[in-house]
């Protein structure tokens, strides 16, 4: 597997979990009020692989910066959204953003909303790999359903590495 299809197997595994997750959230609410969220992970790729493998790791404390704009499309509104926000990973290495709800925003309609969400390292708290790899992501891959108002947006995983590969772990290659 190339670093893009193991990026992309973590992205539709981290979707799915939250989609479970969410959606027994929002089956427990009204169903109007949209539910946004912007997630991903960050992890250390510990044999400067550019993808997660054997010997990598999620990374806690990992600080991200979410930059995102969303636009209503509809006949009665040209709003637009425009934010930057900082998140700091959990202890599995995952950042989250709920977004709050904004009338005149149905997030499970394909065409309701226009988005572009960026998400990028700021800095590792991990003495061992806080050398930036993967150090930005605009790609997300997005899950929708309608009945629950519910979107969750999935960004890319980002990574750091350490400054220098350990031979003993990670081979000679």
């Amino acid at each position: 597997m190339d670093s893009h299809s193991h990026s992309n197997f973590f992205v539709l595994l981290l979707a799915i979990t939250l989609l479970s997750v969410s959606s027994s959230q929002a089956d427990a609410s009204k169903h109007s009020i949209p539910i946004i969220t912007v997630v991903g992970v960050v992890y250390c790729d510990a044999c400067h692989n550019n993808s997660f493998s054997t010997h990598s790791y999620f990374l806690p404390g990992a600080e991200v910066r979410i930059d995102c704009k969303f636009k209503a499309a509809s006949p009665r509104t040209a709003e637009q959204i425009t934010f930057s926000v900082n998140r700091t990973t959990n202890r599995n290495g995952v950042y989250k953003l709920d977004i709050p709800s904004v009338d005149g925003i149905n997030c499970a309609k394909e065409a309701a909303v226009v988005n572009t969400c960026r998400a990028s390292l700021i800095k590792s708290t991990s003495g061992a790999c806080n050398v930036p790899a993967f150090t930005a992501t605009s790609n997300e891959f997005s899950v929708k359903s309608k009945q629950a108002n519910l979107c969750i947006y999935t960004m890319y995983a980002l990574s750091f590495r350490p400054s220098k590969k350990d031979p003993a772990i990670c081979g000679n290659k």
